[in-house]
């Protein structure tokens, strides 16, 4: 048996989460004050996902970047994945919050959008 000490993050409490895993398997939660924590615990520990949030050069804009994220929570074992392909996109002014840059990331089915606006020069 082994044991994982988490802090959930789906509210501002903060519970410190307890999970005894038995191999792959979840054999306990603890720690928790709603069932939310124990969503959170049991994603964490069998399939983590994270936001994605990064800069892409933007041609042609009065600046030279612009922030993006993912629409929703990657797999965190693709983050690099995604990152490199990232890499690769340049988006052209204008540029306004929730334009696409990138659809379907690493086969994920989760779009890159921008979060800020970048006028034209």
């Amino acid at each position: 048996m082994e044991g994982k000490e988490l802090t959930c993050i789906v509210c501002p409490i903060g519970c410190r989460l307890h999970v005894t895993l038995n191999g792959d398997t979840i054999d306990r939660i603890s720690g928790n004050r709603c069932k939310r924590g124990t969503a959170y615990a049991r994603e964490e520990c069998t399939a983590p996902k994270r936001v994605l949030t990064t800069t892409v050069p933007v041609v042609g804009g009065v600046c030279p970047l612009v922030s993006v994220k993912t629409e929703r929570a990657v797999p965190k074992q693709l983050i690099r994945q995604c990152m490199e392909e990232l890499h690769t996109v340049r988006a052209t002014a204008p540029v306004r919050i929730g334009d696409i840059l990138r659809k379907n990331i690493c086969g994920t089915g989760v779009d890159i959008i921008a979060t800020q606006m970048v006028p034209p020069l």
